[in-house]
């Protein structure tokens, strides 16, 4: 970040000639606290100055302090107080996020989309990122995580104050239903980020013994078709050899009967014919 040759000096610029900043992570203001701010500034101004960099002659782009441009505007005034500076689109990125970070007020959610526009917008790796904003990679990569929740699920979880401990305890059910009807029964319940973490391991425990179940079952129908190709074949090999050897089969819900007729005359005979060995 440079500053401008009007470094000493703190501008007075019409807040029309203010543009937001494309890519503050922050979308959702709250307006109660707008307002409490805006009564501030009308009794003793605007403390800290707002932070912008020029576009044009006439046009500068908001880099920190929109809570302060919205609520001045909102108090009526026409022109606030700023510091000019020089920097990159990926600086003016990166130092709005920064500002939101460290003042904490952004929500999980919007926390993670700012990383991941910023990772995104000016191609850089999630160590880069970490680096920039004084964060592990491990700490970066759980905040995008919380991504691959669905929209409705970050909303529900924001509007239901739930931390993001227990978002991170629902990221690990990937069946987007199941971890619905469980979001739903947190909210509905008031359940703790320990007791959803403790819900969520006994949903995985019971989906992965029906399966394991349902795998032993495939198992089990697999060798018994391999027995029955066998008594078939047999029976097959008994008719080729001249005995009328006859099959049946039958299911009920418990049990799979197999019958086998074997002519007892036409067997004894076909065994009294059969070769005897020598010694």
């Amino acid at each position: 970040m440079f500053l401008s040759k009007d470094e000493n000096r703190v501008l007075e610029i019409p807040t029309i000639q203010i543009r937001p900043n494309k890519t503050q992570p922050r979308k959702t203001f709250d307006e109660d606290e707008l307002r409490l701010l805006a009564q501030s500034i009308s009794t003793s101004g605007i403390l800290q100055p707002l932070t912008v960099r020029r576009l044009s002659n006439t046009e500068y782009e908001l880099v920190a302090g929109e809570r302060r441009l919205r609520a001045a505007v909102m108090a009526g005034l026409t022109k606030v107080p700023c510091v000019l500076i020089k920097c990159t689109d990926k600086e003016s990125a990166i130092f709005a996020l920064l500002e939101n970070l460290q003042r904490a007020d952004l929500n999980m959610f919007e926390e993670a989309r700012g990383i991941s526009r910023l990772i995104r917008k000016y191609d850089i790796t999630q160590e880069e990122a970490a680096l920039r904003l004084g964060k592990k990679q491990s700490t970066v990569a759980n905040k995008l995580r919380l991504l691959k929740l669905s929209f409705e699920e970050q909303d529900w979880i924001i509007q239901a104050g739930l931390s993001e401990r227990h978002a991170r305890a629902l990221l690990r059910i990937e069946n987007e239903e199941v971890r619905r009807e469980v979001l739903s029964r947190i909210i509905a319940e008031s359940l703790s980020a320990k007791d959803t973490e403790e819900e969520v391991v006994r949903i995985l425990s019971k989906a992965t013994v029906t399966q394991t179940r349902s795998q032993e079952k495939k198992y089990v129908i697999k060798d018994v078709r391999i027995f029955i190709n066998t008594i078939t074949k047999a029976i097959d090999t008994m008719r080729l050899s001249g005995i009328r050897a006859e099959s049946s089969k039958h299911e009920t819900e418990k049990y799979i009967e197999y019958s086998v007729r074997i002519p007892k005359e036409e067997a004894l005979a076909k065994n009294s014919k059969s070769p005897k060995r020598t010694a």
